[in-house]
């Protein structure tokens, strides 16, 4: 009988795993070269970098920009090596400026987070300084200099200060590779140390990755932005208010026959009491049940608001330049695996802009989405046999529907995210019972992971990502014997964080060898693509028309050497990445 796990158990420090074999692994081997900045600087006050080949051999110092993009494409045309960086988000963008592209490299500090996590110390800073004095038993710096001071530009923050927190006498590739030799040993010594190694090897093409998307940008057009803000806006105005959103306010005052803010919440909140209605709050779900004239104007005065805050012409105009989109991605931003970013809003592309997204002449976007991907994930995780069968489906959730739920999908689709996210009231609860009836394996898998983190445990993902520990206030609450309900509240809610981390931080785990596959693919047998996008389960290629069919079977292809590299061979899950061929991102929704 097909199992993606062996068993799953408590081992080590509590940490709930999930103990398989792993046939994937990124083994490097070859060459391995530092590329570090330098405290000092050039004359004109620009960056230095030193390159250092690990193990001994010929390096090299004070390199401008221009000489360390020479010597490194030099090198990635002789050979495959390893660029070590201390952190890839500095250094390459520096590279891409100057049209070099690298094949892979070692990120220190997204090895580091991974690493500190595993041993419960996710707080700690993961930069170059603060690695190299816990290689060496040192006591850490008083400040972490290396540690999320990049701009978006690739270069030192504004008022970045001057020093690398290194005791004297260390130079930073010195550092890293100290850093490096500490970081292959603490891998080895890893619960589960080659699915661990696949996870800092993707995670480290990722880094790439993302800078190459904040490089290239995605193609927006300003002018189709502005027409979308003004059709729903109104023309724009210097001050105050567009006219739409001013007409809007206007009839919320005369619907509570005086003037209220509709951008304050407590001023909403006293109007409706002085109308007889108490509501907690002002938000949209809350007002979408009350039964006031106000109400309408309100919600919708609230989406445009939104709208002209987050993506209006003041975002137009800071974030978009020369038909490019460039935000900075953070590879891992979000303690599950998934990505963040620096500034922009790229995650929350609202749907109404979707058209300013285009691809140039006689070029296409390949957007590829991995649609219901949790689900599919524990189908993999669990080995529960049935579940893994419903999820060959294209749509997961009609599936389900048909074999459990009498062919409601709404129905189906609330008892799969009551599984996912713990969820019990209203109906889930019941569904979330006949969901274990009818797959327990699946049921038991993240009910095992939500009673963990309810007992203050930790629990890892399929690669290895450990999830953090609750804090020292949940401790004291949960272990106070007359805390009585909120004790039990706090263990629960706890336990839902668990449940679900398992699930959504494997299938970070996935995206991540998948990006890393797709990366190299492209580069392979359409090298003329960029990756201009990621969003958890959703991908946009921006390349020329000719090889946009090419883009989207590699799409597919990846797709299924993913799930083979991340949950074995032997698991017959199945993680279709849908490939749609547009000339708008509006038109593959």
């Amino acid at each position: 009988m097909f199992r993606c796990y062996r068993n799953l158990a408590i081992v080590g420090h509590g940490v709930l795993d999930v103990g398989h074999d792993c046939r994937g692994g990124a083994q490097n081997g070859g060459v391995e070269i530092v590329v570090a900045e330098q405290e000092e600087r050039s004359r004109g006050g620009d960056p230095l970098y030193a390159l250092r080949p690990v193990g001994g051999g010929p390096a090299a110092r004070d390199l401008t920009s221009a000489e360390l993009a020479e010597r490194v494409a030099a090198q990635e045309a002789e050979s495959t090596p390893t660029w070590v960086f201390p952190a890839a988000d500095r250094a390459y963008p520096v590279l891409l400026r100057a049209g070099v592209r690298l094949r892979r490299c070692h990120d220190l500090a997204l090895t580091e987070g991974l690493l500190l996590a595993s041993q419960a110390r996710h707080g700690e800073p993961r930069g170059l300084a603060a690695a190299y004095a816990r290689a060496r038993g040192l006591p850490p710096p008083d400040a972490a200099p290396d540690d999320d001071t990049t701009d978006t530009t690739g270069q030192a923050a504004l008022f970045h200060p001057r020093g690398t927190g290194l005791p004297e006498g260390v130079t930073a590739a010195e550092a890293a590779e100290d850093v490096l030799a500490e970081q292959h040993r603490a891998i080895q010594q890893h619960p589960v140390p080659e699915r661990f190694r696949l996870l800092v090897a993707s995670e480290s093409q990722s880094a790439l990755a993302a800078a190459e998307m904040s490089h290239h940008g995605l193609p927006w057009h300003a002018d189709v932005h502005d027409a979308v803000l003004t059709e729903l806006l109104g023309a724009r105005v210097t001050n105050g208010r567009p006219s739409k959103l001013a007409e809007l306010a206007d009839r919320v005052a005369e619907a509570f026959g005086t003037p209220v803010n509709p951008d304050h919440p407590p001023s909403v909140v006293r109007a409706f009491r002085r109308a007889g209605i108490d509501v907690p709050s002002s938000r949209a779900h809350v007002l979408a049940d009350v039964d006031h004239p106000a109400v309408a104007p309100l919600l919708a005065y609230k989406e445009l608001a939104r709208l002209h805050s987050a993506h209006g012409w003041a975002w137009l105009r800071e974030w978009v330049h020369d038909g490019r989109f460039r935000p900075t991605f953070v590879v891992g931003g979000v303690v599950s695996g998934r990505w963040a970013t620096r500034g922009g809003g790229a995650l929350q592309i609202p749907k109404v802009l979707r058209s300013c997204v285009r691809a140039d002449p006689g070029w296409r976007l390949v957007v590829a989405d991995a649609a219901q991907l949790e689900p599919r994930v524990l189908a993999a995780l669990s080995g529960d046999r049935r579940f893994a069968e419903v999820s060959a489906s294209a749509d997961l959730y009609a599936s389900l529907a048909a074999d459990a739920f009498g062919g409601d999908r709404a129905r189906a689709k609330v008892a799969m995210l009551s599984a996912l996210y713990g969820g019990t009231s209203g109906e889930a609860g019941p569904l979330l019972a006949q969901l274990r009836t009818r797959f327990p394996d699946a049921v038991r898998y993240v009910e095992h992971a939500a009673a963990a983190g309810e007992r203050g445990e930790q629990v890892r993902s399929r690669l290895g990502r450990t999830s953090p520990p609750p804090s020292e206030q949940w401790r004291a609450l949960t272990g106070n014997a007359d805390a009585g309900v909120a004790a039990h509240r706090a263990a629960r809610d706890w336990g839902r964080f668990t449940r679900n981390f398992v699930v959504q931080a494997s299938a970070a785990d996935f995206t991540s060898v998948l990006l890393a596959l797709l990366r190299r693919a492209l580069a392979e047998r359409a090298s003329a693509a960029e990756l201009v996008f990621f969003q958890h389960d959703e991908i946009i290629v921006h390349c020329p028309a000719d090889e946009a069919d090419v883009v989207g079977a590699l799409c597919g292809e990846c797709a299924d050497e993913a799930g083979r590299l991340t949950f074995g061979a032997r698991c017959p899950v199945r993680f279709p990445l849908e490939a749609k061929l547009v000339g708008r991102y509006a038109d593959a929704k």
